[in-house]
């Protein structure tokens, strides 16, 4: 239990990826081949950019991956300056052992600077027949053009609650843990996708009892359960808008939520929601609406209170 979870479950090998099967059977072709291009991994956080590309080091290099690769978070380092000195640096050597080329990985790329990637652009031609790179973000529109055209883009997806629920349970059967199919459920909910943050949950609750209920995981994270989502949504559309402007009052007050975050999980459980197409576009485009006021600074009160409102006339 002192251990981070997130780096002592991350995959090291390609048969422990989970999650990504297409991208993960072209990049370990690529590996076997041992002449990788230049890559760009774009897609949101916690699943698997970095963890792949680290597989693929380990395969490529063996023993020496570490000798031939740099990996470094251009968040922390995003100016002109990391590029032409310590990225430039690592390019013009030759790599260790019968490695043909080094690996350098540069995390959160999307944050280098414009100026920045111009000289990686330069360095990525200077220097192709010593280094591959690996370019990793959350946004590929925002590395410029002539950087994506060199490398080949592997647009990563969130992960299924298939593949959420097959990691959770590996590793509840090797932290000897209790859990029942609903708390599984509710990590995979509050996770939405991102691995990095239901390993997170799971240590956090695992740290507070061995058997880990759904009750234990919402209270940890104070978060809204989607039965109590549903049921003001519910009384909403039928017409009780005091009963379900309480519910949420209630509901924000108890867990401590902003409006924002009430706003998401409102907006997440109006599509399971049984109406007709029509009325769920329609109570869609309103959480958008009360979305954008919350976020120029109105009182988040009055304004979920107008959405509420909104819904008891849609659903009259």
């Amino acid at each position: 239990m002192n251990s981070v979870w997130t780096e002592k479950y991350r995959p090291s090998t390609f048969a422990e990826v989970i999650g990504q099967d297409l991208i993960l059977e072209r990049v370990s072709a690529l590996t076997k081949q041992k002449n990788i291009p230049n890559l760009l991994f774009a897609g949101p956080s916690g699943v698997g950019k970095t963890s792949l590309i680290l597989a693929a080091a380990k395969e490529l290099y063996g023993d020496n991956w570490k000798e031939n690769v740099m990996s470094t978070n251009a968040s922390d380092e995003r100016g002109i300056d990391h590029v032409r000195y310590a990225v430039k640096d690592f390019s013009r050597t030759k790599p260790i052992g019968n490695a043909q080329f080094k690996l350098c990985i540069l995390d959160e790329a999307d944050a280098l600077t414009k100026e920045a990637q111009q000289a990686l652009r330069r360095t990525m031609e200077i220097y192709s027949d010593n280094v591959r790179f690996c370019l990793i973000a959350n946004f590929s529109s925002k590395i410029i053009e002539p950087i994506q055209s060199r490398c080949t883009v592997f647009r990563f997806k969130s992960l299924d609650e298939n593949a959420m629920a097959k990691i959770i349970e590996v590793i509840t059967q090797k932290e000897k843990l209790i859990m029942d199919k609903k708390a599984i459920e509710a990590i995979v909910n509050i996770a939405d996708g991102d691995v990095r943050k239901a390993i997170n949950v799971l240590q956090t609750s695992a740290s507070l009892n061995k058997k880990i209920t759904d009750e234990l995981v919402y209270n940890i994270e104070n978060a809204v359960k989607p039965r109590e989502i549903k049921e003001l949504l519910m009384l909403s559309l039928q017409g009780e808008f005091t009963k379900s402007r309480d519910k949420l009052l209630d509901s924000m007050l108890k867990h401590g939520l902003s409006g924002l975050d009430v706003l998401k999980q409102i907006q997440k459980e109006i599509l399971n929601l049984e109406i007709s197409d029509k009325d769920k576009a329609k109570l869609i485009e309103l959480c958008g609406e009360i979305e954008f006021r919350l976020v120029e600074g109105s009182d988040e009160y009055i304004q979920l209170e107008a959405l509420l409102a909104s819904f008891c006339l849609i659903g009259k």
